[in-house]
């Protein structure tokens, strides 16, 4: 009877052991395989530091077609519309460089940091951010001085 149960017991821990070894091959899943980067963004982030409220600012960020096929920009759009983007609606060859044109209208004073994200090649995504500090105006250009309206009245 032990015989029969050892070798009963070998049996299944052989067959467990083979079907075991049998299901650890893979083969890697072709979606799995990530795609080549095909934009660089030269400058991901831009600061413009302080600047006074009311006066828009912009910059241009460069991106390069990294790929070995025509890029195609399909939108370029802003986290608000103080932000408003500029880009050409041609395909990028590979290898070229081509500006993404941000304008910041610098209309509320105070910290801001926006977000600029550019969709290309049929749902990829990549982000520019500008970022700065908008600072009140004086209410005039210079003090007023009481003497300049003296100075008027007495050479009439």
């Amino acid at each position: 009877m032990k015989k029969v149960f050892l070798l009963t017991f070998y049996s299944l821990l052989t067959a467990f052991a083979i079907h075991a070894q049998s299901n650890t091959v893979s083969v890697p899943y072709p979606a799995a395989i990530a795609k080549p980067e095909v934009l660089l963004l030269k400058e991901p982030a831009y600061s413009f530091g302080k600047i006074p409220q009311g006066r828009p600012v912009i910059h241009i960020f460069e991106i390069e077609n990294t790929g070995k096929e025509p890029l195609l920009l399909e939108n370029v759009q802003a986290s608000c519309g103080c932000t408003t983007p500029e880009w050409s609606r041609e395909p990028i060859a590979p290898g070229a460089t081509v500006p993404i044109k941000v304008g910041y209208n610098a209309y509320s004073d105070g910290h801001f940091n926006k977000t600029i994200t550019i969709f290309y090649n049929n749902g990829q995504t990549k982000a520019l951010t500008i970022t700065g500090e908008v600072y009140k105006l004086p209410p005039t250009a210079a003090p007023e001085n009481a003497s300049v309206q003296f100075l008027k009245q007495t050479n009439l």
